[in-house]
């Protein structure tokens, strides 16, 4: 019988890069993670479990997104099958950290993990050697997802590639790099 490993770590905690993660932290953060695949793939959790012929349990899987539940290394390697993506892509990335100094300061424009929205509006008075290329790319992805709201623009990961090629920075820091010049949406608190 083969051994199942569990994507949980100790009972204390964990350290990645100069903060730690507990594992609670951590199982939250791979479940949000599965669930933005899932409804990237536009997967509701019963749609999952009726492709997967049961494979995957709507509540089973919902328990995985909320991180109530540890993934087995199997179980997400055939998550990830299911979904069409590489394994590494259903796992957070490790070195996240938010801190928010000050009660009353100006929320950040762009927190990790949240979906990257251009401010369109903004767009139009921005300045910089790399804005011109960004408006005709954005244009180009309105044009393509025919999404003319004139307002805002949601960014797929796709989209942030190309985006952080532009701006010459890699696709992790090219959303705070898009905050800094003023171009994105702010965060809304929930």
């Amino acid at each position: 019988m083969a051994e199942s490993f569990s994507l949980q770590f100790s009972p204390e905690a964990r350290r990645a890069g100069d903060h730690v993660v507990s594992d609670d932290d951590y199982s939250i953060r791979l479940g949000e993670r599965i669930r933005v695949i899932r409804r990237q793939k536009r997967l509701s959790l019963q749609d999952v479990e009726a492709r997967s012929e049961a494979e995957f349990k709507a509540s089973v899987l919902g328990a995985y997104e909320r991180g109530e539940r540890a993934v087995s290394v199997p179980r997400l390697h055939r998550l990830a099958e299911f979904y069409d993506v590489p394994v590494d892509q259903l796992l957070p990335p490790a070195d996240v950290e938010v801190v928010v100094e000050a009660v009353g300061e100006e929320p950040p424009a762009w927190l990790p993990g949240q979906k990257v929205v251009i401010d369109l509006v903004a767009m139009v008075d921005a300045v910089g050697p790399e804005v011109e290329l960004i408006r005709r790319y954005l244009g180009i992805i309105q044009v393509k997802r025919q999404d003319f709201n004139g307002r805002v623009l949601t960014i797929r990961q796709d989209d942030l590639q190309a985006l952080a090629a532009i701006l010459a920075t890699s696709v992790n820091d090219a959303a705070p790099r898009l905050a800094e010049m003023g171009l994105l949406r702010p965060a809304t608190s929930s």
